[in-house]
Formats: structure tokens, sequence, C-alpha cells
């Protein structure tokens, strides 16, 4: 018998994600207290264990819903307690019959975790500088040149940046999603170059620099990328990193909600 539940004990989420610690890897950044209270944890036990957990992250619009573990408990967490009325969600395709249950979903992004082993890392030289919070301005400008960054200001502050600058402008840069000291991971994201100024391996750079920074920090890297963006794929093959595993991305509204139309 499935039984749904609150979760609020850290080491009890953490022991579960670590189960799949690659895979798990955003959520257990999750974990660091500036994101944890924008966090609801939620798991389903059977036999007295826990099987599954979902977690909806409120910090990003619309939340972000990951969800890992068993089938049957899934359907129990969406079905009974964690019940929001559109989502992001990440999950992987074995998890889609839980989440088609109760979600209208859009077209799905079949999405690649990569992870980089530090004897894996072959770095990219380059002239880069480190960004700090007061490139904010010049790095919300650059984003949007392009589509489907997911900055936000904060993610400078806490993590790690670099670009090139060309006339005291940004024309490429990378850094961080999140980057998570107290459980020893960091995800590698907001990768990106002006199009009048591709090709020219700027992006590379920015991403080797972002790496060799979080390996000395001794922290284990991964980022996520479409699968069908193969030039940012033999970037990153480029730099040492390799494929863990597969995993979709989609938006989903609530079956019976009228508040979004995909």
């Amino acid at each position: 018998m499935w039984q749904a539940r609150r979760l609020t004990d850290k080491s009890e989420i953490l022991a579960f994600l670590e189960s799949d610690r690659w895979y798990a890897a955003y959520a257990i950044g999750d974990l660091e207290p500036s994101f944890f209270v924008q966090c609801q944890w939620y798991g389903a036990e059977a036999d007295g264990n826990l099987r599954a957990l979902a977690m909806l992250f409120a910090g990003l619009e619309p939340p972000v819903l990951f969800v890992m573990g068993e089938v049957p408990g899934l359907s129990v967490i969406l079905g009974s307690v964690l019940r929001p009325s559109q989502v992001y969600v990440t999950c992987r395709r074995e998890h889609l019959p839980a989440v088609c249950a109760f979600y209208n979903l859009g077209t799905p992004e079949r999405m690649l975790r990569m992870i980089l082993r530090p004897s894996d890392f072959r770095p990219v030289p380059g002239k880069v500088t480190r960004l700090s919070p007061a490139y904010t301005k010049e790095l919300e400008r650059l984003y949007s040149l392009g589509k489907g960054n997911a900055f936000s200001p904060y993610q400078v502050a806490q993590g790690v940046f670099y670009g090139v600058e060309k006339k005291g402008r940004l024309v490429a840069t990378a850094g961080t999603h999140l980057v998570a000291p107290t459980y020893g991971i960091a995800a590698v994201g907001n990768v990106f170059t002006d199009p009048a100024h591709r090709k020219r391996g700027y992006g590379t750079i920015c991403t080797s620099a972002v790496v060799e920074e979080l390996l000395a920090r001794r922290l284990d890297v991964v980022l996520n990328v479409s699968a069908t963006n193969t030039t940012a794929i033999h970037i990153y093959q480029r730099l040492g990193f390799g494929t863990y595993c597969q995993f979709i991305e989609v938006v989903g509204v609530r079956r019976g909600s009228h508040r979004v139309e995909i």
C-alpha cells in the first residue's frame, strides 16, 4: 500500500537522491539553504521504504517539477498531495505515465545529462574575464539576443561566470545554474555567444574557464544539453564531458485546469 507524505528532513531526502547522484544533481543542489526554502518535497513509501520522490521548485516560472523513483509511487504523490496547475517537468522517459495521468503535456524535449570526471578534463585556454554581479545588466543584454537561457541575476552572485569582451561589450559567456558547495556539486549552464561572434571558439574557452574553477573547488560538474544541439555537445565533449543519461523536459498543465494553453 503506497502512502505519500511531505519530506522535510534533508538527510532523508539526500539519501534517496544519492541513489542516482548524477541524475538527481540539480535536486541535490536545491538542498542548499537558499534553494531549499523555495522547494516542496514529497515522498511515497511502500512496505516502510521510501521508493519515489517529487520536488517542486518555485524559483522559476513555471515552477520546476522533478521526479525520481517508482511510477506507482509518483502517481500517488501527483494524484494526492502535489497538484500544481502548471509545471516544467524534468523526468526520465519511464516516469511519463505518472506525469501524463495528471498533466496535459506540450512537446517534450529530449535532453542529455552530461558529467565531467576530473581526469577527463581537457582545458581550452583563452582570454576571458571573471564576471561579477556588476556585469548583470550586460549579461541580460547578451542573453536577450537569443532565447531559452534560464538566467537569473542571483546566479552571478552565487555562481561562477566568465565572459569574452570585445570593445567593452560581452560577446560570449558561460556560467552556472547552481553551485552547491555543501553537497559538492555544480551545474554548468547559461552558455551563450552573440550570433555575430560565433565560430571563433569563445563559448568553449568560457566554458573551460568555468569548469576549471569548479574543479579547483573539488566540485562534481554536470550540465544539461538538448540532444539535438550537436554543436554544444561537441564543445562539451571536447572539454571531456560524457553522457550519463537521457531525460525529458516538458511543460505540463494540470488536467481540468484552464490557466494556460500550451
